[in-house]
């Protein structure tokens, strides 16, 4: 674990996300709309964590486990700590391609690691922004658990082998 000098206190973030696709195992396509832009028609910071959440409720949606599923379970995955970098800046109405994998896991917290690209004029994919989430598993009633088997054993088939 990292230690954060500024609040004196560890930190779960422990992934850097990649900048080559190919190291993600799900994209999602998303449209800029003109309501996430500022004056200048750049998207505002915030809303980058608005495109990892909509990424990672497809993937899980496409893994066979969506959100629904975690709630009727009595599960829920509260972000603990999120990062960005922002490499370049997302426009209006721009498609961009946000990346996700799921990059470590532990009994009670997991990790995603992210990677916005848009289309270059030639189609070769630009790094916009990359990122992480730390999320962790709670009881619907606010109580730490274990993250579900699906997750803990998906997490163990996307580690590399040693």
């Amino acid at each position: 674990m990292l230690y954060n000098r500024l609040y004196g206190r560890r930190v779960r973030l422990s992934i850097d996300p990649s900048t080559s696709a190919t190291d993600y195992q799900f994209v999602h396509r998303i449209r800029v709309r003109f309501v996430e832009t500022d004056a200048m028609g750049v998207v505002h910071h915030s809303n980058y964590m608005a495109y990892f959440e909509e990424t990672r409720v497809a993937y899980l949606r496409d893994l066979g486990h969506p959100f629904t599923e975690w709630r009727d379970a009595g599960l829920e995955s509260p972000v603990l700590e999120s990062f960005a970098r922002y490499r370049r800046p997302l426009e209006f109405d721009e498609e961009i391609d946000v990346h996700v994998t799921l990059a470590d896991v532990t009994r009670a917290t997991f990790q995603m690691a992210y990677l916005i690209t848009v289309d270059g004029p030639d189609g070769t994919p630009q790094v916009r922004a990359t990122g992480v989430t730390v999320h962790g598993c709670v009881t619907t009633a606010g109580r730490p658990t274990r993250l579900p088997a699906w997750l803990t054993e998906l997490g163990s088939k996307s580690r590399p082998s040693a």
